[in-house]
């Protein structure tokens, strides 16, 4: 669920979704683009940055003892052609109003990350990505303009022709090339809102790669729910569902009345005090062993709703609580295709360390995109949700020396942690982002603790 807006300018402290490290700063709502420029005016040395719905994991959405701007506040739709599916709107409309705006009328965005809480200007600086990576790329690859606010208080209109060096330095770029105020977004033309799902239980890890690696290219949308607290031969048994949006004539009868019907809702919200330690290896095990044996061996053309396929955990309002007070680390790396054996090995890892990951997925990524610091490139991803616990570092730095030797890398709107030598050997472009970066700020205006832990 949205986090609540300000009316006005107020110091506040602030987290990213894992809820670790919070650091103040003052949090002023923009409501056009002259609140942008009053800010870069009065900015101090720890300069600005913008933040959207806060759902990044880490500290890309903080910047301690400086300005930060709450873009959601400025969420309008500027234009839509039904006709072609082209958008114009303001950065901080999130996903979940596109969805419930047009999916009516026959429309989807055209990528969707596991929550719709997420801007449209958060999911171009973190060039997110969704279940039809291998298919349909990351979000920027559907973004025809941006409009974009530089350090000298200028709108510069970017896109892959007229600046592409700006444009995918921004796309996947986290805030820092400046703030983006409005974007053209191509959505996705659907015949209705459900979905054609194929669900399959797969034994072990080398059963669900060999079923991805044969079979992924039959679908547009594919993920796995991977068990990784089992160890031996059941390792990284899993839940694997993949799925088409369905056409009008393959719904029920009494659905293709209205096709596309729509709506989301927040079932039940976590309270904001939540018991800390509620789960540890023992409740996640257990999870797991319910989950896994609760899902069909296999099953064909189940309609499900775009809530239930894409965004389960949006039903739970601030599920992030359920970690406790100390919160946690998501952790989500990738390696290529030819390194199954560093994704075997990372495995082993995670599930003899005693940690407990309560949601962990596995995808296949497909071709990358020009963006300097956009995470997606072709191989295995996996993703997992880990308590803060004692040993967690130590064990989170081993997997970032297995990724890095296996030419993998971590995702930064994921990171909270990795360290700055190892960031930039994972992403080869990291000097053309920042020769870029230099070009449009040269005095590092634009600026989070992401950045200042990165060096960037």
């Amino acid at each position: 669920m949205p986090e609540a807006t300000l009316d006005r300018a107020a110091t506040v402290p602030l987290t990213g979704w894992g809820r670790t490290a919070p650091t103040p700063a003052l949090l002023t709502p923009v409501h056009d683009d002259d609140a942008v420029r009053t800010a870069l005016a009065e900015s101090t040395g720890r300069g600005v940055l913008a933040r959207g719905l806060a759902r990044s994991y880490g500290d890309a959405a903080q910047n301690a003892g400086g300005h930060v701007l709450d873009m959601t506040t400025y969420r309008g739709v500027l234009a839509a052609d039904l006709t072609t599916g082209l958008v114009d709107v303001e950065a901080g409309i999130s996903l979940d109003e596109l969805m419930t705006r047009f999916v009516p009328q026959g429309f989807f965005v055209p990528v969707t990350a596991g929550t719709r809480y997420v801007t449209v200007g958060g999911a171009i600086a973190a060039d997110i990505h969704g279940k039809n990576h291998h298919v349909a790329g990351s979000f920027s690859q559907h973004v025809r303009w941006l409009d974009l606010l530089t350090a000298d208080g200028q709108v510069h209109r970017v896109s892959p022709d007229s600046d592409a060096d700006l444009f995918w330095a921004t796309a996947g770029g986290m805030g820092l090339t400046g703030v983006i105020l409005r974007a053209q977004v191509q959505m996705k033309p659907i015949e209705s809102s459900r979905i054609v799902v194929d669900t399959d239980r797969t034994p072990d890890l080398d059963a669900l790669m060999t079923l991805l690696t044969e079979t992924d290219h039959l679908y547009e949308y594919s993920v796995a729910w991977i068990d990784c607290v089992t160890k031996g031969r059941r390792m990284g048994r899993s839940v694997l569902t993949r799925g088409r949006f369905a056409r009008r004539d393959e719904l029920p009868a009494k659905r293709q009345a209205d096709p596309l019907a729509y709506s989301s809702s927040v079932k039940l919200s976590v309270p904001n005090v939540f018991p800390p330690g509620m789960l540890n290896l023992a409740t996640v095990s257990a999870f797991n062993e319910l989950w896994y044996r609760k899902a069909p061996t296999r099953k064909r053309d189940q309609l499900q709703s775009i809530p239930a396929f894409f965004h389960p955990l949006d039903g739970v309002g601030a599920w992030n609580r359920i970690y406790g007070p100390r919160g946690f680390v998501q952790y989500q790396f990738t390696v290529p295709f030819g390194q199954e054996e560093a994704m075997r090995e990372a495995m082993v890892r995670i599930a003899s360390s005693g940690t407990a990951s309560f949601l962990a997925v596995l995808k296949r990524f497909g071709p990358g995109n020009p963006g300097m610091l956009s995470y997606p490139s072709p191989g295995w991803t996996l993703a997992l949700d880990i308590p803060v616990v004692r040993g967690l570092a130590t064990l989170l730095d081993q997997l970032d020396e297995l990724v890095l030797a296996a030419g993998g890398r971590i995702y930064l709107a994921k990171d909270s942690r990795v360290r700055a030598e190892t960031f930039a050997q994972m992403y080869e472009r990291i000097d053309d982002f920042r020769a870029v970066r230099a070009r449009v700020d040269p005095d590092g205006v634009f600026t989070s603790d992401l950045a200042r832990r990165l060096e960037l």
